[in-house]
């Protein structure tokens, strides 16, 4: 197996947190009391029960590496998720930034910041 990281981030809920991602691909790999995994292809998430976690206040965040950000993101706009500046889940449509990059966002359910980041630049 290659070694790899993965993002720990909050769940309120994690029948919740499990709906919301299945949207987008991602399929339940284990589960139990307190800890939950998420893959969709190469990416994986690790979440751990946050039940008291206010939305508002969260500061967990990670980034998607991805082949095709529009694709991913107009995944995220099919499935409901609405463009927004302000309230949780939200999106925000994939931009060329200063530094070269193309990057949009998803917020989750429990306030967490997911960049989608355009592999290559």
């Amino acid at each position: 197996m290659t070694d790899f990281a993965s993002p720990n981030l909050p769940s309120r809920d994690f029948d919740a947190t499990s709906r919301f991602y299945t949207k987008f691909g991602f399929i339940e790999t284990w589960r139990d009391e307190d800890w939950m995994i998420l893959r969709r292809r190469d990416l994986l998430l690790e979440f751990f029960r946050h039940p008291d976690l206010d939305p508002a206040e969260s500061w967990f965040s990670c980034c998607f590496r991805l082949d095709d950000v529009d694709a991913f993101f107009d995944e995220v706009i099919a499935a409901g998720i609405p463009e927004a500046t302000t309230g949780w889940p939200r999106a925000h449509r994939p931009k060329r930034e200063a530094w070269g990059g193309t990057v949009g966002a998803l917020v989750d359910l429990d306030g967490t910041l997911i960049r989608l980041v355009q592999n290559g630049g």
